[in-house]
């Protein structure tokens, strides 16, 4: 598995198949280039940029897309080719191995409706992949490889982000969610992960293959 993460929430995983999680507004449209599948956490724009996903899908017909049910009628150019995915699911994705956990985004304020989130666990024969989208969802009675973890969002302070790595226990993290902070801010959460979250962590830039 080659693990590449793009701007923002974006992360293309590279197999047997190309599968790439969270596509937005934010991220290089390029992470699409090639994609047999995609997985959407959640409807934000930054999460999900419908414009880039319809060329895609008009470049490499029958590319499939997955989220939860919330979401679909976002995706209803898609057809058939968009599935409805609920926490709990098992499913195959550009030959990968992928469980759905949680099921809600992260409170931004009382006021604030809550939507529909998918966190996404990852998998090959080697290894695994955890991306949370927007939640700090611990997924329950499973060893993560590699963590993608918030850096950075309306909805959490960064103690919440700390205490996810040492709940998920990782083998290494990197940093998600991260197009908000200016590089002076990042420096700084960045010293409080690496020397607080128990784990191997990095902030890499856009492009980087870990």
């Amino acid at each position: 598995m080659r693990i590449t993460k793009y701007t923002h929430s974006c992360v293309r995983l590279a197999g047997d198949g190309v599968l790439v999680v969270d596509p937005g507004e934010f991220s290089e449209r390029s992470a699409l280039d090639g994609a047999d599948a995609v997985l959407i956490t959640h409807e934000h724009p930054d999460h999900l940029d419908l414009a880039a996903l319809t060329e895609a899908a008009e470049r490499r017909p029958g590319l499939r897309v997955y989220a939860h049910e919330q979401v679909l009628p976002k995706l209803a150019a898609f057809g058939d080719l968009a599935t409805a995915v609920g926490p709990g699911a098992s499913f195959a994705a550009a030959g990968f191995a992928v469980r759905a956990f949680g099921g809600q985004h992260a409170l931004i304020h009382p006021d604030i409706p809550r939507i529909a989130n998918l966190a996404y666990l990852i998998g090959d024969d080697g290894t695994n992949v955890y991306h949370p989208g927007d939640s700090f969802t611990i997924p329950e009675d499973t060893v993560v490889d590699t963590l993608f973890v918030p850096l950075n969002a309306p909805w959490m302070k960064l103690m919440e982000s700390i205490d996810f790595v040492r709940a998920v226990r990782p083998a290494r993290a990197f940093a998600l969610h991260d197009g908000l902070l200016n590089p002076t801010g990042a420096q700084i959460s960045d010293g409080h992960l690496t020397r607080l979250s128990g784990t191997a962590y990095a902030h890499v830039a856009p492009g980087t293959t870990i």
